[in-house]
């Protein structure tokens, strides 16, 4: 009898973590990658795990709900993180890194692992071998969009009744009456995508190396502007012309995610309270802080070890390449700027996870069907693979006649999942890892930096006793 097998489709963030946590458990992997075959309008090379957005994967503080995060993944040993590591470049207190090693160091752990194949072809319809795991992403096919939709719609069952789920497959429960169960559906948001900028074409007599109150390293580029500059600039992306989105669809974006322009609209001061907040930073020409500021976060390593790219941290935008030429020749130290590549936008989907799925990421309508990654609704690299790292584990505890398992609510992976399963599906919206999502202290604690430490602490006892249960 050979090793069981477990497929995956798609070779993301998520796709990958799953690919390796599945192959280290004894299991062959089946990893369907539709890249180069069947392009996406947001990728750029054939590579597995290609960042498309940021180059950073956030804070290592375990006071930041991402270091909490990236401690229960490295626990279970990430692969992302282990490959993130590898290419890190300097970014102060986040783990940022260089995205074209990253990719290519998470392509060969992957393609050289011995249990897992590659296969580079655009997968229509769910296969029926099980299990498998769909960590097709945002940007998942039209025809396996399709095929799931209707997968979605007959989820429900007969009308009066919403599916028990695992309960009900496992034999444990019984279908739970349910007067109108809502229709599951795709949903969207639309991404937007910085700038970045070439190393050699930034006036460096102008821009400054700092981060904000020193923290972590001076490993920011800040372009200082004074208030007429900073006017200037948000006029010129008031006035620029945007790149059209479908006329059907609304422009729904990600909060956490919002172009520039967009912000600019808020209100004169949205700007340098947000993205360009120059709190914490001091002009070594003025020795003044800056009314606002832009700041540069390194996008790479060239080959002598020096960043040869910078990306606009914050900057996403879907104006026209001429508009964010115009804007960009405002910003101090970038009047002569070359843009290696323009910032953009792209549409991406999840799907109303609340309805469709259990906390251990699987599919209510076929408990051998896992869904993890972006496409269930939780948003960022981190959190993508994340769940890909947990329906790895399971679909291989699904293979062993081992019940699939979710990690408690009091961590950071167990209140992301508990927020996929159980927020209101008629207001589900993608989320980020944030302390709001754990379960309150016993106690009230006022002092956030200290309630922050007192809640990853909790997290993470608690999640290596739950990991001691794995075994």
């Amino acid at each position: 009898m050979g090793e069981p097998l477990v497929t995956i489709i798609g070779g993301g963030l998520a796709g990958c973590e799953a690919a390796w946590q599945a192959a280290r458990r004894g299991c062959a992997v089946r990893l369907f990658e539709m890249r180069p075959m069947v392009r996406t309008p947001a990728h750029g090379t054939d590579r597995l795990a290609e960042l498309v957005c940021s180059n950073s994967l956030k804070s290592e503080s375990l006071e930041d709900a991402s270091g909490l995060l990236k401690a229960e993944m490295r626990a279970l040993g990430s692969v992302i993180l282990e490959c993130a590591e590898a290419n890190r470049v300097p970014a102060g207190s986040a783990l940022a890194v260089d995205r074209e090693g990253f990719a290519s160091a998470v392509t060969e752990a992957i393609s050289g692992h011995p249990r897992i194949q590659v296969i580079r072809e655009e997968v229509p319809e769910l296969p029926a071998e099980r299990p498998v795991i769909v960590a097709t992403g945002p940007l998942t096919s039209d025809r396996l969009s399709s095929d799931l939709a209707q997968r979605f719609a007959a989820s429900l069952g007969s009308p009066g009744t919403r599916p028990a789920g695992l309960g009900a497959a496992l034999g444990t429960s019984s279908p739970t009456p349910s007067p109108e169960p809502p229709t599951p559906r795709w949903l969207y948001f639309y991404d937007a995508i910085s700038p970045i900028v070439s190393a050699d074409s930034i006036d460096y007599t102008i821009t400054f190396a700092a981060a904000r109150y020193g923290k972590g390293g001076a490993d920011y580029l800040n372009c200082p502007m004074t208030r007429d500059e900073y006017l200037a600039f948000r006029e010129a992306l008031l006035k620029g012309e945007r790149y059209p989105l479908h006329e059907f669809e609304e422009p729904k974006y990600f909060e956490g995610c919002l172009p520039v322009e967009e912000l600019a609209e808020r209100g004169e001061d949205t700007l340098r309270f947000g993205p360009m907040r120059p709190v914490g930073l001091t002009d070594p020409r003025t020795g003044k802080r800056p009314y606002a500021v832009v700041q540069l976060r390194q996008e790479n390593r060239g080959p002598d070890g020096r960043p040869t790219m910078y990306n606009l941290v914050g900057f996403q935008t879907r104006l026209r390449r001429g508009d964010q030429l115009k804007a960009l020749r405002l910003i101090p130290g970038l009047q002569t700027a070359e843009i290696l590549r323009y910032g953009s936008v792209h549409r991406n989907t999840f799907i109303t996870a609340p309805l469709l799925l259990c906390d251990t990421l699987q599919f209510r309508g076929d408990p051998a069907v896992f869904f993890a990654g972006q496409l269930t609704g939780v948003e960022g690299y981190l959190e993508s693979a994340a769940t890909g790292l947990l329906a790895g584990i399971n679909a291989v505890r699904l293979t062993r006649e081992q019940a699939p398992c979710s990690p408690p609510p009091t961590t950071m992976l167990g209140a992301l999942l508990r927020y996929l399963t159980q927020a209101a599906p008629a207001t589900f919206q993608p989320i980020n890892a944030n302390f709001g999502l754990l379960p309150p202290l016993a106690r009230i604690v006022r002092d956030r930096r200290e309630r922050n430490h007192l809640l990853a602490e909790r997290a993470l006892g608690d999640f290596h006793a739950w990991q001691q249960d794995l075994q």
